[in-house]
Formats: structure tokens, sequence, C-alpha cells
């Protein structure tokens, strides 16, 4: 596999990581009771981006890692994968 290739994959896995940790911990403002003038009473009170960011990264590579070994070692091929979801018949 290439790199740009691999460069590709690594960023949809991100993204798609990203949008499983924006929600974890978040109070909006209404929990917390003070609710800024203006905004959205569901709006996070304290949003922790650069920490999410960070766990994004980390859980994004960790993901890829697995990805990358079972690729690379064939520990699944396409047909299993086929087999699984039932597209190819046994």
């Amino acid at each position: 596999m290439s790199l740009p290739t691999s460069i590709a994959i690594y960023f949809i896995i991100w993204w798609v990581v990203l949008f499983v940790v924006l929600p974890w911990g978040v109070r909006s403002q209404q929990e917390q009771g003070t609710v800024t003038p203006g905004s959205d009473p569901g709006a996070p009170a304290i949003p922790n981006l650069k920490r999410k960011l960070v766990w994004t990264t980390i859980v994004a590579a960790a993901v890829f890692a697995i990805w990358y070994i079972v690729y690379t070692y064939r520990l699944i091929a396409l047909d299993d994968l086929a087999r699984l979801m039932r597209v190819m018949p046994r």
C-alpha cells in the first residue's frame, strides 16, 4: 500500500473517530446552570476540544494500526469478509 493511500485511510478513520469522541463528557450549559445569554442552552459549557482532539488522534492511531496489521499480514481476506456479510455464496 502506498503512503498517500495510508494517509487517506488514516484521515477517514480520524474523522469517524472524532465524531465518536465529541460527545464524551459533554455537559450542557443548562445542566451546569450557567446559560450564556444569546447561546443555546444545549451548547456545551466546557467543550474541551484540545483534549478531544488528542484522544481522537490516539484512538484513530490504534484503529489504523490494527487495520494496517490485518491488511498487511492478510489476517482477513476479502473473500472471508464477503462471506461474513453473505455477499458471496459458500
